[in-house]
C-alpha cells in the first residue's frame, strides 16, 4: 500500500525570513520526521513578485487551494504607494482565509517577562475585514479647527459568517486543549458591529456546552492577561485590529515573538479547514539577515503546527506524531539552553536546527 504523501506548497520569502526558512526544512525531511513530505516552492521574494507584478503571489494561493497546506517564510511589504502591496494580504484573499490562530506558550527554560503567565494563551482572529482594507479619507481645512476643521473617517465591515468561523474555531480550539473561551469584542459600546461576533461566540458556546466560556470586553481581557493566573489554556477570539495587537502582546508575554507560529486558515461550509498556511509571525529582520543568529523557533513550530493539519486532511495520525515530535524536538532544545540570544543564550541558528535534528534522530 503506498505510503500517504503530503504537498506542501512552500512560500520562499525575503532577507532573514527566507534564511529561516531554509535552516527549518532541514528538519522536516522523511528520514527524521517518518513522512512523506512534498515540497513545491514559489519564490516570493520582494524582487520577484515586483517582477511578476504579484502573479508569482496568485499562483502561489492558487496551489495551496488545491494542496490545502502552505508553509511561508516573512516577506518584506514595500511602503510605497501603488507598489506590490502585501502578499501576505494576496494570499489571504487567495486562499479564502478567514481565521488566523496564534499560539503563545511558555518556552522552557525562559523566564516569561510577565510572571505568572503559565498556562498558554491561543489567539483566534479574523484574517480579513475590520480596520484593515476599510474605506478611509480626510475632509475639511488641514491643520484647521472647529466646524471647518480637518476630519478624518474610516468605513469598516465585517461578516457574518467571518464571525461565525471564529467563535467556532476558537470553541474547537479549547475543547481540543481543555481549555477556556475567554475574552472578546466592545460589544456594549458596539452592539450592532462589534457586537455580531459577540452573537456568534454565545452561538457557538450553545454548540459546545462542555467548554468553559467566560465572555469579556476587550479592555477587560487585556487586563486580565496581565493581572490574573490562569491554569487552563486561553482561547481568545477577536475581531481583526483587537487580535492583531493581542497576537503581539501574548507572544511578548512569553518571551519572545520568535518562539511561536502562525496559522493562517480558510474553513469549509462545516467549519473545517479546507486550507492551512503556517508561518511565523515575526518579520524579515534585516539587521540579522547573514549573520545565523536569528531564532529559527517559531519557523520549526510552523512546521509542526502543519503537520497537525496535515494529519487531519489526510486522516493520518503519523503526520501529527511527526508534527508533535517535531515541536517536542524544539522545545527541548530550548530547555536545555540551546537558545539564540534574545532568549539570552549564544547558539547560532543553525545551532539550534542541528540540535533538533538529533533530537528528532534520537527519537525514532
Amino acid at each position: 500500500m503506498k505510503e500517504p504523501s503530503a504537498t506542501i506548497v512552500v512560500c520562499e520569502g525575503d532577507e532573514t525570513g527566507q534564511e529561516l526558512l531554509v535552516e527549518s526544512l532541514r528538519a522536516m525531511t522523511v528520514d527524521l520526521l517518518g513522512v512523506d513530505l512534498h515540497f513545491v516552492n514559489y519564490d516570493l521574494s520582494l524582487e520577484n513578485r515586483r517582477r511578476t507584478n504579484n502573479d508569482v503571489v496568485r499562483e502561489a494561493a492558487d496551489a495551496m487551494v488545491v494542496a490545502g497546506l502552505g508553509l511561508k517564510a516573512a516577506t518584506v511589504t514595500p511602503p510605497e504607494m501603488g507598489g506590490v502591496g502585501s502578499p501576505n494580504r494576496l494570499l489571504r484573499e487567495g486562499i479564502g482565509g478567514s481565521v488566523i490562530v496564534r499560539t503563545g506558550r511558555r518556552i522552557p527554560g525562559v523566564t516569561p517577562p510577565v510572571v505568572g503567565t503559565n498556562a498558554p494563551i491561543i489567539v483566534v482572529r479574523m484574517a480579513v475585514g475590520d480596520a484593515y482594507g476599510a474605506d478611509e479619507g480626510r475632509e475639511g481645512v488641514a491643520g484647521g479647527f472647529g466646524d471647518n476643521g480637518e476630519v478624518a473617517w474610516r468605513t469598516e465591515r465585517i461578516e457574518r459568517s467571518v464571525c461565525r468561523s471564529v467563535a467556532e474555531y476558537a470553541f474547537v480550539a479549547a475543547e481540543t486543549h481543555d481549555g477556556l473561551v475567554f475574552g472578546g469584542p466592545k460589544w456594549t459600546v458596539s452592539p450592532t458591529y462589534e457586537g455580531m461576533l459577540k452573537e456568534e461566540m454565545d452561538a457557538a458556546a450553545a454548540r459546545h456546552p462542555g467548554v468553559a466560556y467566560h465572555p469579556a470586553l476587550i479592555d477587560t481581557t487585556y487586563a486580565g492577561l496581565m493581572t490574573e493566573i490562569h491554569d487552563k489554556t486561553l482561547v481568545i477570539p477577536a475581531l481583526n485590529r483587537d487580535g492583531d495587537c493581542l497576537s503581539d502582546l501574548v507572544l511578548a508575554m512569553f518571551g519572545s515573538i520568535a518562539g511561536a507560529e502562525s496559522v493562517l486558515l480558510s474553513l469549509d461550509d462545516n467549519l473545517l479547514p479546507k486550507v492551512a498556511m503556517a508561518e511565523a509571525p515575526h518579520g524579515t529582520a534585516p539587521s540579522l539577515q547573514g549573520k545565523n543568529v536569528a531564532n529559527p523557533m517559531a519557523m520549526l513550530l510552523a512546521g509542526a503546527a502543519l503537520l497537525d493539519q496535515a494529519a487531519a486532511k489526510l486522516h493520518e495520525p503519523r503526520f501529527r506524531d511527526a508534527g508533535t515530535r517535531l515541536r517536542n524536538a524544539t522545545l527541548e532544545g530550548a530547555a536545555a539552553g540551546v537558545r539564540t540570544f534574545d532568549l539570552a543564550g549564544d547558539s547560532l541558528t543553525s545551532d539550534v536546527v542541528d540540535d533538533v535534528i538529533a533530537r528528532l534522530r534520537a527519537s525514532k
